[in-house]
């Protein structure tokens, strides 16, 4: 049986530490409660919205509509064989859990992604990624429920065109599904992954290659340059990594030798935003109490009594000055509601 509570505080629902009322909320522990969630929703019309774990989401205003909240928290080993196995995760799960999860099994595929703040349901809405991995690389199948029939539907891997931080689920499918778990594949002879450069050298200068030294080595970068929620309200990385063309990358090079760059392929280049609001000198600054983080340029922070207005109206001077500095649109990568 579920219950719709009314006029709830979504401060404990969302990293960035935003007071905003939802007009009603029903948490979900099961599938059965998501199918009586819908049937709720048939028979009261209204804005809706699903939340996970709030960490990629920017609440400007009360909400005036029904949040479903799904905490499935499942983990089911589905087969396996001498290479590889098959774990299905349920949506509620904490994403950082399901890799300590996986690294203490000595399964290989998701400790570059150690300590990235959310939940498993949204891990193939954005396809996370991290140092030179993405959730796609290990996503199998993705199963979840239509909202507006209440059909479960299972997608494989292919079906749910994943991209650079996008996904079916951000574009033909937005605001039609609800995610109730993923189908993940991991490997049972790992190979590690150090294409990104800081990690590798930490990697040998410890001397040590295993996945549980992966994973502590990425939680220790993150630490260092990204706040935890409980110091600063934030949603990790604010600003997608803007791709842009040769012939535009060649004019931002020749202008600036240094700046730091991956291609994507033959006729497309990936430039860290970090960097380039890093260069408009924003890093660290403030607008009243939304700020740019000191130690990530990628990071907006509430410093305690920041609005979602505020931080929306930061982001926006954010990105006017890297358009007029270097003809360049960044945009967000938080969901702002």
């Amino acid at each position: 049986m579920i219950e719709s509570i009314k006029n709830i505080d979504l401060k404990p629902f969302n990293t960035f530490g935003f007071s905003a009322k939802a007009k009603e909320f029903i948490t979900c522990t099961h599938i059965d409660q998501i199918t009586e969630a819908l049937n709720y929703l048939k028979q009261n019309p209204q804005p809706y919205l699903i939340l996970g774990g709030g960490s990629n989401i920017l609440f400007s205003k009360d909400f005036n509509g029904l949040i479903i909240h799904p905490q499935l928290n499942n983990i089911s080993l589905l087969k396996e064989n001498n290479n590889e196995v098959w774990l299905e995760v349920g949506a509620g799960i904490e994403w950082d859990k399901l890799v300590e999860y996986s690294v203490d099994k000595n399964w290989g595929g998701l400790e570059n992604l150690s300590h990235i703040p959310g939940h498993v349901g949204a891990s193939p809405v954005q396809n996370i990624g991290a140092y030179g991995v993405e959730a796609k690389d290990c996503i199998n199948t993705v199963k979840g429920i239509f909202i507006d029939s209440g059909e479960a539907f299972e997608l494989s891997n292919s079906a749910c065109q994943f991209d650079y931080r996008q996904s079916i689920f951000k574009s033909q499918l937005k605001h039609k599904t609800i995610i109730t778990s993923v189908v993940f594949k991991l490997n049972k002879q790992p190979k590690l992954n150090l294409s990104y450069g800081p990690v590798k050298e930490l990697i040998e200068a410890n001397g040590e290659h295993s996945l549980k030294a992966v994973r502590q080595t990425i939680i220790d970068i993150r630490k260092s340059k990204l706040p935890e929620p409980e110091e600063f309200g934030n949603a990790g990385s604010f600003f997608k990594n803007p791709i842009i063309s040769q012939p535009a990358f060649n004019t931002l090079q020749n202008k600036f030798p240094k700046v730091p760059h991956y291609p994507i392929d033959e006729n497309n280049i990936k430039v860290p935003a970090g960097w380039l609001i890093e260069q408009t000198g924003w890093k660290g600054k403030n607008i009243g109490q939304a700020g740019v983080h000191s130690k990530q340029a990628l990071v907006l922070i509430n410093k305690g009594k920041a609005t979602g207005a505020d931080v929306i109206h930061l982001a926006n001077t954010i990105i006017d000055a890297v358009k007029d500095q270097f003809n360049i649109c960044i945009s967000p990568e938080v969901n702002i509601i």
